[in-house]
């Protein structure tokens, strides 16, 4: 099982979420739908090289629940950002950061997922 930091996203369409999220490196765990509505994401797991993962499910409007599609944010770390940031253009993302190194260490870039929810991949592992 994988322990640490889990972001969790909502997508319209998380069957396309899935995609990007694997072709960009992530390796799927679970996927429950909705037995009614096989299109229909209750819960997927995803977990990422490094630890943790990411959570998602199809958007569905809820009673005293922001919408927050396309509108996260998070840093996975990898040691291969170049790759990492071609793999997630070649998914569909968009760039807004192309792979750089940083003055306080590591290379990171920043990418858009389709549906707008921002993905910083680095490889500063944060200070020992």
């Amino acid at each position: 099982m994988s322990t640490g930091l889990w972001v969790t996203l909502t997508y319209r369409d998380a069957d396309a979420a899935l995609t990007w999220l694997k072709a960009v490196g992530f390796t799927e765990r679970a996927v429950y739908r909705d037995d009614t509505d096989p299109a229909v994401v209750q819960h997927a797991e995803l977990t990422w090289p490094d630890g943790g993962g990411v959570m998602l499910g199809t958007h569905r409007p809820r009673p005293r629940w922001p919408d927050q599609v396309g509108t996260g944010s998070a840093y996975a770390v990898t040691d291969d950002v170049d790759s990492t940031y071609a793999a997630a253009l070649a998914a569909g993302g968009s760039g807004l950061q192309e792979p750089a190194d940083q003055d306080y260490g590591g290379r990171s870039c920043v990418v858009r997922d389709p549906e707008g929810n921002l993905w910083s991949f680095g490889s500063y592992r944060g200070e020992a």
